[in-house]
């Protein structure tokens, strides 16, 4: 399968179980995970990245990245087991 098959070039969002799922959630998600979890990230910048992901959460288990996918740093993964 490949990503066109999912959401056509001109399809930008798709909606699962209720969720709506916007191209490049996941893509989003794994740039605010690279900041919160930089050592050198401002408190501020941190708490985007976080409130980012925490938005993106519900889209993110809709496509069951989860169930597939484990996060490998580990206060990232209590965070996402948290929300």
């Amino acid at each position: 399968m490949r990503a066109e098959d999912i959401l056509p070039d001109h399809i930008n969002q798709a909606d699962i179980g209720g969720t709506t799922i916007r191209k490049g959630t996941v893509a989003a998600f794994l740039a605010n995970a690279r900041v919160w979890t930089n050592s050198e990230t401002s408190a501020s910048a941190r708490a985007e990245a976080e409130t980012d992901m925490l938005e993106a959460l519900p889209a993110l288990r809709a496509v069951g990245l989860f169930d597939v996918l484990d996060i490998r740093d580990t206060a990232l993964r209590n965070w996402v087991d948290a929300h």
